[in-house]
């Protein structure tokens, strides 16, 4: 018999794992993707027990998630053992209502019943086998309790166990008509009909203009679309089972119960919540910044050297090596050498989000939110928007009301990403040395009050009904898993290389051919009559109020913005070098040595705030759902941006006259 264990990440899965096979497993890859795969028979059983990624839900956004649900719906396992965090069940129980969906038998353990009399907490698992069909056990796999029950069980459940239906009459409707029309085409019918309802690419050539017209019918009656219909009654059924299963009485105060008192306190929160994103980019970009820009910098310069002897060596052309050496290695090199300070920011973020600090100030940050028009699940795509905004946008999806949902679409880019890193920490550390750490965290507490400032603009001009109530279960704070914290950083990271290996290279290529021939095509001419100088020109006026130069060096750097942020300190780099010839540092360049203080950070603000990358602005399409709402956003976001960055020149250059 083969047997799958499901459950969210930190829910207990791998000890689960462990624990019934007694180590006795084989550890692999799935087919075609780098996740690990692991296979243990259980003891005392011949049943082969297969530990899936840890994931939230059956709905493909990520690797993991797309594994999983592959695995289950074409492998067709026997029994499906769906681990959950029985303190948290609310939050857990998602993934259960969409396995129930599935063919064949499910099994929830609630993990972690040790803990519940420290909080509290009482679970009568009969009343949630009435309200969801399927059995539930009681077990602890740290305490090793209750896993005799379920080996037991796994013989003992029904073949005929009626799993509850959860959904009201409307959408059965179409749940048992869209069975009908795809009876003997698909496996797991009422999954993939309820998929198909959510418009779910995998289902799509099944659907009928039958069920097309009812889909319709019913997101015109719920006044949202069908993933938010499913999710909404998933809830709702959630909630009820929970009601009538869960209850809450006295119990001692918690480790997490003491945190909060400090981490949640009303005058104490923002403060520590200000002195801890100063710290991660104090340490980030200011310390090790500090000690591996300059040596990093070094090694791709003797790099660029040792690679232009090679290839004049071996007879290649002058034009050759300058693009090989100025073109490629300078421009990816620009990028590389601030990996260093990436990790130790991916890592610090990480840490905070496993430890469940994060899910705290967006539950604090919610009343706040409230009055722009948002509510605090839209902190969720801020946060991980700081990874990387193409996700963060894509979880935009979650937050429930149309006009919050799509005011955080357009506000969720402001926050400084991964890509934004490069071009804080290159001004930051050059021309704000001793401070690099405090300007840096400057920008981000800047995007907090310009994501506040916009949003107060877009719900007063162009959206109504926000503000709708932010409710979530606060996980208790534990020690993050250093294997989740590693893989987390080491995916981003990846990410990060791959781009730069990728789009970056690309783009380096195309700037030194524009910076390199002038526009009748000759080669090594002055880098003020090659075709980039001509277009940096035609933009110049567009930067002069917020740089208070006149620079078309500096000009089409910022658009190469729109392509990669990264590709801001990338054309930078290959200009500066080719202006000055090799290892010419940036600003002491002639095209760049005009920036000061106050332009410095002016253009940081534009680069951060105006309208995000290319994978950004698809990603706002898809989200926003039209070209005219995606164009009419990155317009906002770049006219805006210009206007704050033409304000903050005006200040900085005050101050610095003055002083």
């Amino acid at each position: 018999m083969k047997i799958a264990l499901v459950g969210n990440q930190n829910s207990g899965k791998t000890t689960l794992f462990n624990l019934l096979t007694g180590l006795n497993q084989k550890i692999g890859n799935w087919p075609g993707v780098t996740i690990e795969r692991k296979e243990g028979v259980i003891k005392g059983t011949s049943h082969v027990l297969v530990d899936l990624p840890g994931v939230y839900s059956m709905s493909p956004y990520t690797v993991e998630e797309e594994v999983s649900r592959q695995f289950a719906f074409e492998e067709r396992p026997d029994i499906i053992i769906n681990i959950i965090d029985a303190t948290s069940v609310e939050r857990s129980l998602y993934l259960t209502t969409q396995l129930m969906e599935l063919d064949g038998k499910v099994i929830v353990a609630l993990n972690m019943c040790d803990m519940l009399e420290e909080k509290g907490i009482h679970i009568d698992e009969k009343k949630l086998e009435e309200a969801f069909g399927i059995k539930f056990i009681k077990i602890s796999a740290l305490k090793k309790t209750g896993i005799d029950e379920l080996i037991k069980s796994l013989t003992l459940v029904g073949q005929d166990a009626e799993k509850k239906k959860l959904f009201p009459d409307d959408v059965e409707e179409y749940i048992t008509a869209a069975e009908r029309a795809i009876q003997g085409k698909t496996p797991h019918k009422r999954f993939a009909a309820v998929k198909m309802l959510e418009g779910d690419k995998l289902f799509s050539a099944l659907q009928t203009d039958e069920l097309k017209s009812a889909a319709v019918k019913l997101t015109e009656k719920y006044g949202m679309d069908a993933e938010q219909i499913v999710a909404n009654e998933r809830y709702n059924f959630i909630v009820a089972a929970k009601s009538a299963a869960v209850t809450a009485g006295q119990r001692k105060e918690s480790i997490t119960d003491k945190l909060d008192k400090i981490f949640l306190n009303k005058y104490a929160a923002l403060p520590i919540f200000a002195a801890i994103m100063f710290l991660i980019y104090f340490l980030s970009v200011g310390l090790v910044g500090r000690y591996t820009v300059d040596a990093i910098d070094s090694l791709v310069l003797k790099f660029g050297g040792w690679l232009s002897v090679a290839l004049r060596g071996v007879g290649a052309s002058e034009w050759a090596v300058s693009l090989v050496v100025d073109g490629i290695v300078a421009g990816v090199g620009a990028v590389l050498t601030f990996v260093p300070q990436l990790i130790v920011l991916f890592l610090l973020i990480s840490i905070l989000e496993t430890s469940g600090y994060m899910s705290r100030i967006a539950f604090f940050l919610d009343r706040l939110f409230k009055k722009i028009g948002l509510s605090g699940k839209s902190l969720i795509p801020f946060i991980v928007g700081v990874g990387c905004s193409v996700p963060g946008i894509m979880t935009a999806r979650t937050v429930e009301n149309e006009s919050e949902r799509k005011m955080t679409v357009i506000l969720t880019p402001f926050i400084p990403c991964s890509a934004k890193l490069p071009i804080i920490a290159l001004f930051a550390g050059y021309f704000f040395k001793n401070y690099s750490g405090l300007i840096s965290a400057s920008l981000y507490f800047f995007a907090v009050g310009v994501i506040i400032v916009t949003a107060l603009i877009m719900k007063k001009f162009a959206f109504k009904g926000g503000g709708s109530s932010f409710i979530s279960e606060l996980p208790a704070y534990k020690f993050p898993s250093p294997r989740y914290v590693l893989r987390d950083i080491v995916e981003k990271t990846a990410s990060f290389i791959r781009r730069a290996g990728t789009v970056i290279l690309l783009c380096s290529v195309i700037i030194w051919l524009l910076a390199s021939f002038s526009w009748d095509y000759r080669y090594g001419v002055d880098i003020g009559e090659s075709m980039l100088a001509g277009i940096g020109n035609a933009l110049g006026w567009l930067f002069y109020p917020m740089l208070g130069e006149w620079s078309w060096a500096a000009s089409v750097s910022a658009i190469q913005g729109l392509i990669a942020k990264e590709q801001v300190v990338s054309s930078m780099e290959i200009i500066a070098g080719l202006a000055e010839g090799a290892g010419g540092e940036v600003f002491r360049s002639s095209v760049f040595s005009f920036f000061t203080g106050a332009s410095a950070y002016a253009y940081m603000v534009f680069c951060i705030f105006s309208a995000p990358c290319i994978a950004s602005i698809a990603a706002m399409r898809r989200e926003l759902g039209s070209t005219k709402k995606m164009l009419a956003a990155v317009a906002f976001q770049t006219v805006f941006a210009w206007l704050l960055s033409c304000l903050v020149f005006g200040i900085g250059r005050f101050f610095e006259v003055v002083t």
